[in-house]
């Protein structure tokens, strides 16, 4: 399984879903981040030392990783020609699954406009006639997720259990040390994965969203339910 994790800014991913992708690595699936900015215009740390922490991550992780230009921290605009950026991307790299922020509002407008270009993206690059993207083959992915980063409180579609690799999820948000100089982003994360946790009775847990529904050849492929009877 080949899988697309993009981030508007550095940390986005590993702060946001990290442990959901460090599961799926343990698993033997490969993972490649996507990165659309350097944080140009954050006060803790410079693009250059933002870049480095997220590689660092990456490696952490054992993922791949890769940067995109769309204009800058704080310069998204949600424009086809930024979703054809994104498109070609996905063509090159051939994701089953894609996993973005998730589109409504939030703390950083750069979120949302990340997820509709995301979403936009996904469905370009499976058009044929799409003239700036001709030089690659079409593309269709399995399926699209959002996460949420810092919207604690909201209820999941889905909802996975990461006890096993909470400690080294740990590491990798350590590596954005910018960060988590500026908020205790690290207490912040894990808490609210253990508050979710306990609500289906394991340790710690992480969420993801639905963009569409999810298509079963029969109920009896739900193993166990996220309200534990």
């Amino acid at each position: 399984m080949n899988i697309l994790a993009i981030g508007p800014h550095p940390d986005d991913i590993e702060f946001g879903c990290a442990p959901i992708l460090l599961k799926e690595i343990r698993k033997g699936n490969r993972v490649n981040m996507l990165i659309l900015s350097r944080g140009e215009s954050g006060t803790a740390g410079s693009p250059d030392v933002r870049e480095h922490e997220s590689r660092k991550a990456a490696a952490c992780m054992g993922a791949a990783i890769d940067f995109l230009d769309l204009g800058g921290d704080c310069h998204f605009e949600h424009t086809p020609a930024n979703a054809f950026k994104i498109a070609a991307f996905i063509r090159r790299s051939q994701p089953d699954i894609v996993i973005t922020p998730h589109p409504d509002q939030n703390q950083h407008p750069d979120h949302v406009v990340a997820a509709r270009l995301t979403r936009d993206a996904c469905r370009f690059a499976r058009y044929g006639g799409v003239a700036e993207l001709l030089d690659q083959p079409v593309h269709f992915i399995k399926s699209l997720f959002f996460y949420h980063i810092t919207q604690h409180l909201s209820r999941p579609d889905l909802i996975i259990d990461i006890s096993d690799v909470e400690a080294a999820w740990e590491e990798v948000m350590k590596c954005h040390e910018t960060q988590l100089k500026n908020k205790s982003y690290l207490e912040l994360q894990t808490t609210a994965a253990r508050l979710l946790g306990l609500t289906i009775g394991v340790e710690y847990a992480a969420g993801l969203y639905l963009s569409d529904p999810l298509r079963l050849e029969s109920i009896s492929e739900i193993q166990l339910s996220s309200r534990n009877f």
